[in-house]
């Protein structure tokens, strides 16, 4: 069976996107604070916690869809599940 990904795009954020893989697995934990480094604020308690205002605006929300797709991408990679 051929698997591809499709990740979401501007106006699919949402305050909680990406929690759950957060709160469940070390290298998304890891990804995060990677990305917030690299960006100077908190990419993670912008995702959880908003404001969503915040959040909607572009420079904030493209690294933070990034960062939750990328997240996503590299728990179902190191779960055997990547795309041809």
């Amino acid at each position: 069976m051929k698997i591809a990904f499709v990740f979401p795009g501007q106006g699919s954020q949402y305050v909680g996107m990406g929690k759950d893989l957060y709160d469940n697995f070390d290298e998304v934990r890891d990804l995060y604070k990677e990305a917030s480094d690299a960006l100077g604020y908190d990419v993670a308690g912008l995702s959880f916690n908003g404001p969503q205002d915040e959040l909607d605006k572009t420079f904030r929300t493209q690294p933070c869809l990034l960062t939750a797709s990328y997240a996503a991408y590299r728990v179902l990679s190191s779960k055997g599940v990547t795309p041809v």
